[in-house]
C-alpha cells in the first residue's frame, strides 16, 4: 500500500464518522442477482495497476457474461475523501479497494457487505490479512495483495564507498554504521533517508526493539514504552549523526526522491516500490533490497494489503460479492503476479511476482512473512494517526526529544482510543 496520508484523513476524521453513520441508516439493496445484464463499478486507486484489474475484470465477464466492470481510477490522495463522500450519498463504487486504517470505520457503519457467501476459504490468505479486514467475527473485505517491507539499496554508491551490501544478519549497528561511511557531505550523499514514516520506518523499528504501536485490540498505545523509544531513536539518531538529511529537507524533497536521484544509499521501502524501480531508467539497474536490520527482537516487517469489498448499498449486491471474491481469488492472484506491480494474498501465486523482476532479490518481502506484525489499526485509525503525524514531526525537528514526545503522544493518542470506546 503507498503510505497513508494522515494529515488528511485525520482532518476528516471525526465528520467521517458522522456522516457514515448518518448514511448507514439508509435502505440497502437486495443480495439476489438481477439475472439481465448489469454494470459494476469498481473503485481503486493505482493507474500502475490498472491493466492488471482491466484482465482480472475480463476473466470474471467471461465467467459472467452479462456482467461488465467498469474501472475507476482515483489518485490515492483523494480516493478516501472521494469515497467518504460518496459513500455519504450513496453513490460509492459496487466494488472498491479498501485498507486497514480505514476498514473499520466503514464496516462499523454498515458500509461495507459481509462475505458470507461461502466464497472465500479464510485458508487461502495469511492470517493476518484475514485478522485485519475480519470485524465482529464477519470477514468484510478479500484480501488482494499484501505488502511488507524491505531496505532497497544503491550498488554503485556501496562499491565507491568500499562498504558490503546488506546481508540478511544484519542489526541496527550494522546500518546504522554503514550509513555513516556512506555519508559524503562533500557531495551532499547520505547514507539512508530516515523518514518520518511509519510503514516503512517505525513501525518495523518498534516492533523489532520489543514494543507495538497499538494493542492487539485496538484500545492502548504502546507509545509510552521504552521500546518504542528505542524504535524511534533509531531515525532520529541517524539525523543527529548527519548520516540522513534532515527533517526540513525532507519537507523540501521527498525522501524517496533523495534515492532515487542516487543521493542516499538506502531506503526502506515496501514491495510495491519493485516495479516502479525496476522502470526507473536512472537507478533501476543499480538497485537491490535485502531484508531489514535487526533490533533486539529480530527484523519484523510490518505487513499490510488491499482488500477487495462489497458496497453494502449497491444495487446489484449479489453481483458485487461475487467480483469482490473473484478479484481476490486464484485466477486473479496469478493475473496480478505476472504483472510484478504486487504480491498477491492467495497462497501460493506469490512465486510469479518474484519471478516477473528477476533482477532482485525480492524473495526477502515473502520471507517476510515468517515473522510480520500486523499494521496497526483500531475503529478510527485516522483519529490518532493525525495525533501521531503532528507530535512525531516535532521530534524529526529536533523540536522535542524523543521521549518528551513519546510521552505526550502516549497521552493524546490513548485519550483518543478511550474516546473511540464511548
Amino acid at each position: 500500500m503507498p503510505r497513508t496520508t494522515r494529515r488528511a484523513l485525520g482532518a476528516l476524521a471525526a465528520s467521517a464518522v458522522a456522516v457514515l453513520a448518518l448514511s448507514a441508516c439508509s435502505s440497502g439493496s437486495a443480495g439476489a442477482e438481477s439475472g439481465g445484464d448489469v454494470t459494476l463499478s469498481y473503485a481503486i486507486w493505482d493507474e500502475n495497476q490498472k491493466p492488471a484489474m482491466e484482465d482480472i475484470a475480463a476473466a470474471f465477464t467471461k465467467e459472467h457474461p452479462n456482467v461488465t466492470i467498469d474501472i475507476q481510477v482515483t489518485p490515492y490522495k483523494e480516493y478516501f475523501t472521494k469515497l467518504q463522500t460518496a459513500a455519504t450519498g450513496g453513490s460509492a463504487a459496487d466494488v472498491f479497494w479498501m485498507n486497514g486504517p480505514n476498514f473499520q470505520l466503514y464496516a462499523s457503519n454498515g458500509q461495507l457487505a459481509p462475505l458470507d457467501d461461502g466464497s472465500i476459504d479464510a485458508g487461502d490468505y495469511p492470517e493476518g490479512l484475514i485478522d485485519l479486514y475480519t470485524y465482529d467475527g464477519e470477514l468484510y473485505g478479500a484480501p488482494k495483495d499484501f505488502d511488507t517491507v524491505a531496505l532497497w539499496y544503491n550498488k554503485t554508491l556501496f562499491d565507491a564507498a568500499g562498504v558490503e551490501y546488506p546481508s540478511a544478519d544484519w542489526t541496527w549497528e550494522d546500518f546504522t554504521a554503514a550509513a555513516a561511511k556512506l555519508t559524503d557531505p562533500a557531495k551532499g550523499q547520505f547514507g539512508v533517508a530516515a523518514s518520518q514514516y511509519g510503514q516503512e520506518n517505525f513501525y518495523n523499528s518498534i516492533a523489532q526493539a520489543g514494543g507495538e504501536v497499538i494493542s492487539a485490540d485496538g484500545t492502548k498505545s504502546g507509545y509510552g514504552s521504552p521500546e518504542a523509544l528505542a524504535g524511534i531513536e533509531l531515525w532520529t539518531d541517524l539525523i543527529a549523526a548527519g548520516s540522513s538529511p534532515t527533517a526540513q529537507q525532507m519537507t523540501d524533497t521527498n525522501p524517496e526522491d533523495f534515492f532515487l536521484s542516487g543521493k542516499v544509499a538506502m531506503f526502506q521501502n515496501g514491495s510495491w516500490a519493485a516495479i516502479a524501480y525496476a522502470d526507473n531508467a536512472d537507478i533501476g539497474g543499480s538497485v537491490d533490497v535485502a531484508p531489514l536490520p535487526a533490533g533486539a527482537e529480530g527484523n519484523q516487517s510490518v505487513i499490510h494489503g488491499v482488500g477487495n469489498v462489497a458496497n453494502a448499498k449497491s444495487a446489484h449486491l449479489a453481483e458485487a460479492k461475487q467480483f469482490a471474491a473473484f478479484a481476490s481469488g486464484e485466477q486473479a492472484a496469478k493475473i496480478q503476479a505476472e504483472t510484478g506491480t504486487v504480491i498477491p494474498a492467495f497462497d501460493g501465486t506469490q512465486q510469479a511476482w518474484v519471478d516477473a523482476l528477476p533482477q532482485y532479490d525480492l524473495q526477502v518481502y515473502i520471507d517476510a512473512l515468517e515473522n510480520a506484525v500486523p499494521y496497526p489499526v483500531s475503529k478510527n485509525t485516522s483519529a490518532w494517526t493525525s495525533i501521531e503525524s503532528e507530535v512525531l514531526s516535532q521530534v524529526w525537528s529536533g523540536a522535542v526529544s524523543p521521549k518528551e514526545g513519546l510521552q505526550d503522544l502516549a497521552a493524546q493518542m490513548q485519550a483518543a482510543l478511550d474516546a473511540e470506546q464511548e
